[in-house]
């Protein structure tokens, strides 16, 4: 009989979130703008939409509750979850990039 075919599951492997991000700003004219610190300044680097009802919706996706949709503290809160979502992922996300 032939040997059962087994999957191998891929080996998790790091990625350092601070030097993409870097290399990835360093291609925009404004430079990234503030996507340290700023859930839409990141998102518009990730070529992904940026408004209130994407914001809105990643929120829920994350289950993130602070302040109103659109506040300052909520996407403070979202900023946070996402960089929080990379590190659970195996992400390697530097200290100035977790508020």
């Amino acid at each position: 009989p032939a040997p059962a075919a087994t999957a191998a599951a891929p080996a998790q492997t790091s990625v350092d979130v601070g030097p993409v991000l870097e290399a990835m700003a360093a291609m925009k004219d404004d430079h990234g703008g503030n996507y340290k610190s700023s859930i839409v300044d990141l998102l518009k680097l990730l070529d992904l939409d940026s408004s209130l009802t994407a914001r809105k919706e990643l929120a829920e996706e994350l289950g993130v509750n602070a302040g109103e949709p659109g506040s300052a503290e909520q996407n403070i809160a979202l900023h946070r979850a996402v960089m929080d979502k990379l590190a659970e992922n195996g992400g390697i996300v530097p200290d100035d990039m977790r508020n």
